[in-house]
């Protein structure tokens, strides 16, 4: 069976609610956990869980929101599909290639961790041949099928759930007393400035080291689109992921500020290793090194098929060539397919040979991009949702899924993600980030104003 996006060409409903729901989780839960957490520890203390609590709550909203919008409308486009419905093609534009190029840069930045590690296990093989094999490996199975790629993905994103799992449940252990470890345990806060030592400021630094962590999780609502049910499925699977993510994160982050001191710099580099070897694990580095590269596989595939899917989108739109919308007998667009990969090597590439400044200024853009996506989502539903009650009412039906407390947490949670964009702008270390963004919004948006305008002057002789 098939399915008949925007574009007109058909796409395989192969995914399952299984295979939504994993990928989902697989998605968010990823290097940025594994590695990253520390950084949001150290800038609050254990008050970041109040970081996470608050970041995961605006998340939380905004999917609750696009999930409703992707119950009602599947779509491969997604949120750039709802953009354009609520607010106009520039809206359309603007976040489909926004997200093409932030998950393009990312898919560099993940072969070449990948590449990096596996480097340090065995140096006779060179990082250019790691990242060859990621590349052709992960680029056949995004080609072969979408079944085939849910299931890829089905099962790498279990080992990493299943690692969290097994981390929470030692943690657990640790902290009651039942494994025995020689560091500290909760006592310790009283001696390091208590739950909150940098106060307010601290907890807003947190958020803004871990706001993006949950960043991947909107892959849920593109795959809808290739879907056996797409409505059920969207709404089946976020309906759990949400919650399961928080509480990985959250207590994940607990086991972490119980255990090790947030002064501790040298531990929270790699806070699950230092966890683990309290608790007596010999390799604990190599077995973390182990799930790491396990993410990054993982988010790798999940992201050369989000950025071929969004480019077919762009396609049928009349946004992109219209090669991108050409499907293979198994409904794949591996035209779509072959250019992520390929641009995606070229983000390597730059990995290698730009000068570190330029190599920021684009990392930098990728790194509030997010921000861009949720806040339009954010407005497309206030938009959209009286539109898709009177469509569904006339049809009989409700809709399939809706968002909580419309439209008052929709305006809260527009409201939070403004505040975050502040902290960021009063924050000497993040504000690069808004201004690189904000630089590659006005590219986008000029190439658009562009565009139109040459596709508008034949039409006007």
């Amino acid at each position: 069976m098939s399915t008949s996006d925007t574009t007109g060409r058909t796409l395989a409903n192969g995914l399952r609610t299984r295979h939504l729901t994993m990928m989902g989780l697989g998605s968010a839960i990823g290097a940025g956990l594994f590695l990253g957490s520390g950084l949001g520890v150290a800038a609050a203390g254990p008050a970041v869980l109040l970081s996470y609590a608050i970041a995961g709550a605006i998340v939380v909203l905004v999917m609750r929101m696009l999930a409703e919008m992707a119950a009602a409308l599947p779509s491969s486009g997604s949120f750039s599909v709802y953009a354009e419905t609520a607010l106009g093609r520039w809206a359309g534009f603007l976040l489909g290639w926004l997200y093409w190029f932030t998950i393009v840069m990312v898919l560099g930045v993940e072969v070449t961790g990948v590449a990096g590690i596996v480097h340090g296990w065995w140096p006779a093989v060179p990082q250019w041949a790691v990242a060859a094999v990621v590349v052709a490996v992960f680029g056949a199975i995004n080609l072969v099928g979408v079944r085939q790629f849910g299931e890829a993905e089905f099962w790498f994103a279990a080992i990493k759930v299943a690692a969290i799992v097994g981390f929470l449940v030692l943690g657990v252990l640790v902290v009651v007393g039942v494994v025995p470890v020689t560091g500290s345990i909760l006592g310790d806060w009283a001696a390091h400035g208590g739950f909150a030592p940098a106060g307010l400021p601290g907890i807003a630094a947190g958020l803004l080291t871990v706001v993006f962590a949950f960043g991947g999780i909107e892959i849920v609502t593109i795959a809808a689109a290739e879907a056996r049910e797409p409505q059920k499925a969207v709404a089946a699977a976020t309906r759990t992921i949400l919650w399961r993510i928080l509480f990985f994160y959250v207590g994940s982050v607990a086991i972490m500020v119980a255990l090790i001191p947030w002064t501790d710099a040298a531990r929270l580099e790699s806070p699950f290793v230092a966890v683990l070897e309290m608790a007596g694990f010999d390799g604990a580095a190599r077995l973390m090194e182990v799930v790491v590269v396990l993410a990054l596989l993982s988010a790798f595939n999940a992201n050369v098929y989000a950025t071929s899917r969004m480019l077919f989108s762009l396609g049928g739109r009349g946004d992109a060539p219209a090669l991108a919308t050409r499907v293979s007998r198994r409904d794949v667009p591996w035209v779509a397919v072959l250019v992520s990969v390929f641009f995606g090597v070229v983000a390597v590439l730059l990995n290698y040979l730009l000068p570190e400044s330029l190599l920021g200024v684009l990392l930098n853009a990728v790194g509030s991009a997010l921000l861009v996506v949720w806040l339009l989502v954010v407005v497309s539903q206030l938009r959209l949702r009286p539109r898709l009650e009177a469509a569904a009412a006339e049809r009989g039906e409700r809709l399939p899924l809706r968002a909580w407390g419309y439209p008052w947490l929709s305006w809260a949670t527009l409201v939070a993600l403004v505040a975050v964009v502040g902290l960021m702008l009063s924050d000497a270390a993040a504000r690069p980030q808004i201004a690189a963004t904000a630089g590659l919004v006005v590219v986008i948006l000029a190439v658009y104003a562009i565009t139109r305008a040459v596709r508008r002057a034949p039409a006007e002789r």
